[in-house]
């Protein structure tokens, strides 16, 4: 067995991870960092940039949101389920986060609302190809990573952590095994577990979330996120916190777990238009003005029959969005002009079984599954409401408000979707490990998704680039607190 001695050791080296490790490493702490990956960054190196509050970027834009007025809509929208404090200090971090960043290198280049009716608080990271996007992450990951190296910390790669080594009820390491198979046990005075979830673990997100993928959910899983770190803190003493999965909604793709399809580029963006939304029964669920808002679409279709739902809307409708644009109307804003039969013949054409065109209501159902009965009721309601501008069921504005009357019908149908998994150990405002009765375990600690201490049951989308900017958050959270335990506890 191979032995290795560090101040501090931190299992997996993503996002929070990498971030754990430079902060505790910039206080002097020797640490050691194990990720089973072939690559450090994780999940952040396909993302796009993190949350921040009174950045530089802000006061530039003259964005005027506060970090008072942030905590009181964070802790409004979670209805004070979260650790307020916690929930405080990483609001009051997150400016000097994104100056700790520029400093290692990590240039952002705007601060903006990810949809209407969010904040701006999204920091676009400039990528490896100068551009932001998806992917340009991995700019801000290597930017950490190197600047692990300097410090003089150690990142193991291919070797997964196995266990947290407990010993008179503190932590005292972990035990790992490398690409070859080879134990390595790692002494330590403090350990930080910062694994990212549990999203490809499908008999976890079964258990504890209540989906099945594929039949329930679809998703981007990441593989390899599979709650190792949980279940080790679950087993060094932790409690077990609040589980879930971060929703948001689509039109699966033709192949099986495919992502949503994308709706900017193509006519196929009229479906995550305000038009009529169905589920199985025919009926309507949700005022469709939420579609800028996928996380509440998501919420709200886990209620309905098979968890689906149906945006449907007709040849008049098509014919407004073809010369007019989506515009507010959709998700994404404004698009270039398109074909909508066009686009939906060759979605169909490339395996797409989520999407339909009918020439009446009665084969629309037939098509869709949607009791004809229900529908048909429906669409009789809500073209009444569209004649006299008043929607009595669900409140929709009138100019939302366009019949379903001329062929061609069109529909596509709807799943939930994950993109992450939040929660299974349960911290403190410090990101220290909490057990049952609420008592520290000395010398262990959590950042990131594999705890749940802010969000609750739904992801505060109000605020985007909450997934990135807590893990990066938690993570300097819990290296700080880290290295300042191993200094109380002397040589």
């Amino acid at each position: 067995m191979k032995q290795l001695k560090a101040d501090i050791v931190v299992v997996s080296a993503g996002t929070a991870g990498l971030t754990a490790v430079v902060a505790a490493a910039e206080l002097g702490a020797k640490v050691i960092a194990f990720e089973k990956a072939a690559v450090a960054g994780g999940a952040a190196r396909m993302g796009m940039g993190p949350f921040a509050i009174e950045s530089r970027l802000q006061y530039q834009n003259n964005v005027s949101l506060t970090r008072e007025e942030a905590f009181r809509i964070f802790m409004d929208y979670t209805h004070w389920r979260v650790d307020a404090r916690l929930v405080s200090d990483y609001i009051n971090k997150s400016a000097s986060t994104i100056e700790w960043l520029e400093k290692m290198g990590v240039e952002f280049i705007d601060a903006k609302a990810w949809w209407r009716g969010s904040y701006p608080t999204f920091h676009s990271i400039k990528g490896p190809s100068g551009r932001p996007g998806a992917g340009a992450g991995a700019a801000m990951t290597n930017a950490l990573a190197q600047r692990a190296q300097e410090l003089g910390a150690q990142i193991i790669l291919e070797t997964p952590v196995k266990k947290i080594l407990k010993e008179k009820g503190r932590i005292v390491g972990v035990i790992a095994e490398d690409k070859d198979g080879e134990t390595i046990q790692a002494k330590a005075k403090a350990v930080i577990i910062a694994t990212g979830g549990f999203g490809d673990n499908t008999e976890m997100i079964k258990k504890y979330v209540g989906f099945e993928w594929g039949k329930d959910i679809f998703s981007m899983r990441i593989p390899g996120i599979t709650g190792d770190g949980i279940r080790m803190a679950w087993e060094a003493g932790a409690a077990q916190d609040e589980m879930y999965m971060d929703l948001t909604c689509g039109i699966p793709g033709p192949a099986a777990g495919a992502p949503p399809t994308p709706g900017v580029i193509s006519g196929l963006g009229a479906f995550h238009a305000p038009n009529l939304m169905v589920n199985l029964q025919g009926e309507r669920f949700i005022n469709e003005e939420i579609m800028v808002n996928a996380t509440f679409v998501g919420n709200a279709l886990v209620r309905q029959k098979n968890r689906c739902g149906f945006m449907i809307f007709d040849g008049a409708a098509k014919k407004y969005y073809e010369e007019k644009g989506l515009g507010y109307e959709s998700v994404f804003g404004p698009s270039t002009k398109f074909d909508i039969d066009a686009d939906i013949k060759k979605a169909i054409e490339q395996g797409h079984q989520n999407i339909f065109m009918a020439n009446s209501l009665e084969e629309l159902a037939s098509k869709t599954g949607i009791d004809l009965a229900g529908l048909q009721k429906t669409v009789a309601g809500y073209n009444k409401a569209c004649e006299t501008g008043h929607d009595k069921i669900l409140r929709k504005k009138a100019k939302y408000l366009k019949p379903v009357k001329q062929p061609k019908f069109y529909a596509g149908r709807y799943l939930p979707s994950g993109y992450g998994t939040r929660g299974g150990i349960k911290i403190n405002y410090k990101t220290e490990v909490m057990t049952q009765d609420n008592e520290v375990i000395p010398g262990l600690y959590a950042a990131g998704v594999d705890a749940n201490a802010i969000h609750g049951d739904t992801y505060m989308i109000l605020f985007p680039g909450g997934g990135m900017g807590f893990a990066l958050n938690s993570g300097r959270i819990a290296g700080e607190n880290a290295a300042e335990y191993v200094k109380s506890l002397g040589k």
